[in-house]
């Protein structure tokens, strides 16, 4: 198997990272001739960029962890520094990292090993609910209100939403400058801040629920 850390010269170039990192993964299982081997990866880490390519990057990232198979992807929203583009806490890395290979690998059970990753959103009057995978003993915002949300109505104008965590494993957003919401993002920018976890302690991924074009300068 191989574990991937990556550095970030190639940030600014997110829709050619989409087609090129499962490429790679696809090209070394091929030149090794062992299947379809465990491939797991850390999504790029918070720093102050400025613009959203970094969000993208981790997108792709995220998109590759959902669609090529025996990958897994280790998040580390809440342990970057956004004046250092090297997380201290390298040690938290790899043991993100050694959860996947416990759980996938060597089979062991009775522990997460994945943060929250969206899956599906439904509108109830102004407020958005949403639910996610790897959340099935619930979701914890670390004893605060929810940040990192942001949501939008059909404008695409973003407002700061407000959110709180649901008994059910969802939760719900919304904002009072926003009526008729249909969009929503987290984290989704170059260094952000959210408190969304799941109840064994592993951060969500970035994500967005919209598919419009946005202006990454």
């Amino acid at each position: 198997g191989a574990i991937w850390y990556q550095g970030e010269g190639n940030r600014t170039r997110p829709t050619q990272y989409k087609r090129l990192f499962p490429a790679m993964i696809a090209n070394w299982r091929n030149d090794w001739a062992q299947g379809d081997f465990p491939f797991y990866f850390v999504q790029i880490a918070p720093f102050g960029y400025g613009g959203l390519n970094a969000a993208f990057v981790r997108e792709a990232q995220l998109e590759t962890m959902l669609t090529v198979p025996n990958t897994g992807m280790v998040v580390t929203t809440d342990i970057g520094d956004c004046k250092d583009i090297h997380p201290k806490e390298k040690r938290t890395v790899g043991e993100r990292l050694a959860l996947w290979a416990l759980a996938k690998d060597y089979k062991l059970t009775g522990f997460g090993y994945c943060g929250p990753i969206y899956r599906n959103m439904k509108k109830v009057d102004n407020k958005l609910i949403l639910e996610f995978d790897h959340a099935e003993n619930g979701l914890s915002s670390n004893r605060e209100g929810l940040i990192g949300f942001i949501i939008a109505g059909a404008d695409r104008v973003f407002h700061k939403a407000e959110g709180k965590v649901n008994w059910n494993g969802t939760i719900e957003v919304w904002s009072d400058k926003v009526p008729d919401p249909i969009a929503v993002r987290y984290n989704f920018e170059s260094c952000g801040t959210g408190n969304l976890f799941n109840l064994a302690g592993l951060p969500a991924s970035p994500f967005r629920t919209d598919p419009w074009e946005i202006d990454n300068n």
